[in-house]
């Protein structure tokens, strides 16, 4: 009897004191712990308008285990789901990474009126339960690809959290995946809190015992310009295409259209998973992808003449006086007075002018093999051109930023070399790639690139990262990689010539439809060649001349004419932002934009 009553004693010693498991869990009997999730961070355009605001939600959770003795029939009733759906959902709640004996969403996002209807009966079904959270809204119901959207984590996205990351998130948490949600995810989510209760032997909640608040994500406040970018949404109105304004000065972007776009509103809420597949399931315009950044194989057609010439004066194979014969022969144009210096070349857009301008940048005579010479020659090129920030990943805040292309001498090597095919280790020279000069070719651009030239130009040789949030934080700043100056290799002396010669082509020439009366608008023209549909409209500007506030690119698919519709465009959107209002011609204008369709080859101008 001593021996037993010893040995039971130092057990219960051990339990009793020594050891903390059986303490432990009593206290989860006994204590419940509850995650308080901060709340999201709100979006402002430049000018305070609320972008992206918060709607509260309901999601009812379900776990499995407790699920028990439970009428399926009044609960499928009372949800509106089938006995099909409710056994689906129950075991996704026990499948992947959600497991049976803890809560994972059942139903998500239901309104405050569909949870009022419901909450009197959830008492009454075992394992259910219910979480108040906060839904995204957009109140403009404009710029989905910039804002992006909110959704539930993936199995990858909280494995990848979990194993190699901070150990942040839950599985029923929400996270950015696309725009601005994503890019600024750990500024806009804040830190969760908790709250620990005592539980009653029913496993109600009685007595708080400690409570850490949560921290509310950071508020961004963007540099769109809200009204702006709806503006040009309903100018892109059946129209495939893209609109990119920035402000050359800070290199903030003022609006980031892709045509057509859709209501932010669709991608939040009950309804997703449908309206995400509609939106997918569009295979004809393609509404999802966000041409601006997306789209980097566009030609930029006749605006690359601008590039051309400005590394031309910069190399010393002409100056801003040197003059060529329109000549014909060489390569396609139309007729146009005399090209005698660089202004009157870029005002008519002439071919044969950039033909004989690209021809001494690629061929300089330093090598007496015309291919050895072009390889060297293109080299120097690639490297100028590249400092235009084009060929190169603009580190835009925004996710799905593409390079763009500017061949270079290895392009041309591994570019399909064989028997029946110029290209090829010394078997390609400025003949066989002289398309580059007009900006056709094998160059590749994006809209975003496109509106950063015209910010370069602007700005007289440099330019700020295009992107799109000013500051994190009531108090706080942009990143630092934004303030920094990238300096093209021209010098600044040789832009006014071509600033000169870009405000010829609104004035009296190939772009006077983006004529403004009371307004200097320096633009350029391109009209891209496609082989099987229209070439496509494109036209880049910057106003007003002096101290401009507003860099633009617009491309319209299928516009065929950039002196139209793009120039239309444009000056329609410079209008509206310097002025406020329309003109009486700006009136005009807009309804000969908002009346045309443009969407396929189909389109008809006459």
């Amino acid at each position: 009897m001593l021996v037993v009553t010893l040995v039971f004693g130092v057990r219960l010693l051990y339990i009793q004191v020594l050891n903390d498991d059986w303490k432990i869990r009593a206290e989860q009997i006994t204590q419940h712990k509850v995650t308080i999730h901060p709340a999201r961070g709100f979006l402002y355009d430049r000018n305070g308008e609320l972008l992206v605001a918060v709607n509260q939600v309901y999601d009812i959770l379900v776990t499995p285990k407790d699920v028990k003795d439970i009428d399926t029939a009044q609960f499928c009733s009372l949800f509106d789901i089938s006995r099909k759906e409710f056994l689906q959902k129950i075991e996704y709640a026990c499948t992947g990474y959600n497991v049976s004996y803890k809560a994972s969403t059942f139903i998500e996002s239901m309104s405050k009126e569909e949870y009022s209807r419901i909450a009197p009966n959830l008492k009454n079904f075992n394992g259910f339960d219910s979480r108040r959270r906060t839904n995204r809204g957009y109140p403009y119901g404009v710029a989905a690809h910039v804002l992006g959207y909110v959704r539930k984590i993936s199995a990858e996205q909280y494995s990848e959290d979990q194993n190699v990351g901070e150990k942040y998130y839950n599985q029923n948490d929400y996270v950015g995946v696309t725009g601005l949600e994503k890019v600024y995810e750990k500024e806009l989510r804040g830190e969760r809190g908790s709250a620990f209760f005592l539980r009653d032997y029913a496993g109600n909640d009685r007595t708080n015992l400690e409570e850490n608040y949560a921290i509310a994500g950071n508020n961004l406040y963007t540099s769109l310009d809200v009204k702006l970018q709806a503006y040009g949404e309903l100018l892109m109105t059946n129209k495939l295409g893209s609109i990119v304004a920035i402000e050359p000065a800070t290199g903030e972007i003022l609006t980031l259209i892709s045509a057509p776009s859709f209501d932010p509103n669709k991608l939040s809420g009950r309804e997703f998973s449908k309206n995400y597949k509609e939106l997918l399931n569009n295979d004809t315009l393609k509404p999802i992808i966000n041409r601006p950044i997306y789209n980097d194989n566009y030609r930029p057609g006749s605006i690359f003449k601008l590039v051309q010439a400005l590394i031309a004066m910069q190399e010393g194979v002409i100056t801003e006086n040197t003059g060529f014969a329109c000549n014909k022969t060489l390569v396609n144009c139309h007729n146009h007075e005399h090209p005698s210096n660089v202004q009157i070349a870029i005002k008519h857009s002439c071919n044969p002018y950039f033909y004989q301008v690209y021809k001494r940048l690629i061929q300089r005579g330093e090598e007496s093999s015309i291919f050895k010479d072009s390889r060297l020659g293109i080299e120097k090129w690639n490297a100028s051109v590249k400092s235009f920030g084009l060929g190169t990943k603009l580190n835009t805040d925004i996710p799905g930023v593409k390079p763009g292309r500017i061949p270079d001498a290895n392009y041309y090597d591994n570019e399909f070399p064989s028997k029946s095919n110029p290209y090829g280790k010394h078997r390609w020279a400025f003949s066989t790639i002289y398309s580059n000069s007009i900006g056709e070719g094998e160059i590749g651009v994006s809209p975003l690139q496109m509106a950063n030239l015209a910010a370069i130009i602007a700005n007289k040789g440099y330019y700020y990262t295009p992107h799109l949030v000013k500051k994190i934080g009531k108090d706080g700043s942009k990143r630092p990689e934004y303030l920094q100056k990238n300096y093209t290799m021209a010098a600044a002396k040789y832009f006014d010539p071509v600033a000169n010669a870009m405000e010829m082509v609104v004035e009296n020439g190939t772009a006077r439809a983006a004529k403004i009366d009371s307004i200097i608008v320096c633009g350029k023209t391109g009209t891209v060649q496609n082989e099987t549909f229209n070439d496509h409209s494109v036209f880049i500007a910057f106003a007003p001349k002096e101290n401009p506030q507003i860099a633009i690119a617009v491309y319209v698919e299928y516009g065929t004419w950039g002196g139209v519709w793009a120039a239309k465009i444009a000056s329609l959107m410079i209008e509206k932002y310097l002025l406020k209002e329309l003109s009486e011609k700006g009136k005009k204008k807009e309804q000969e934009v908002l009346d045309a369709l443009i969407l396929d080859k189909h389109s008809d101008f006459k």
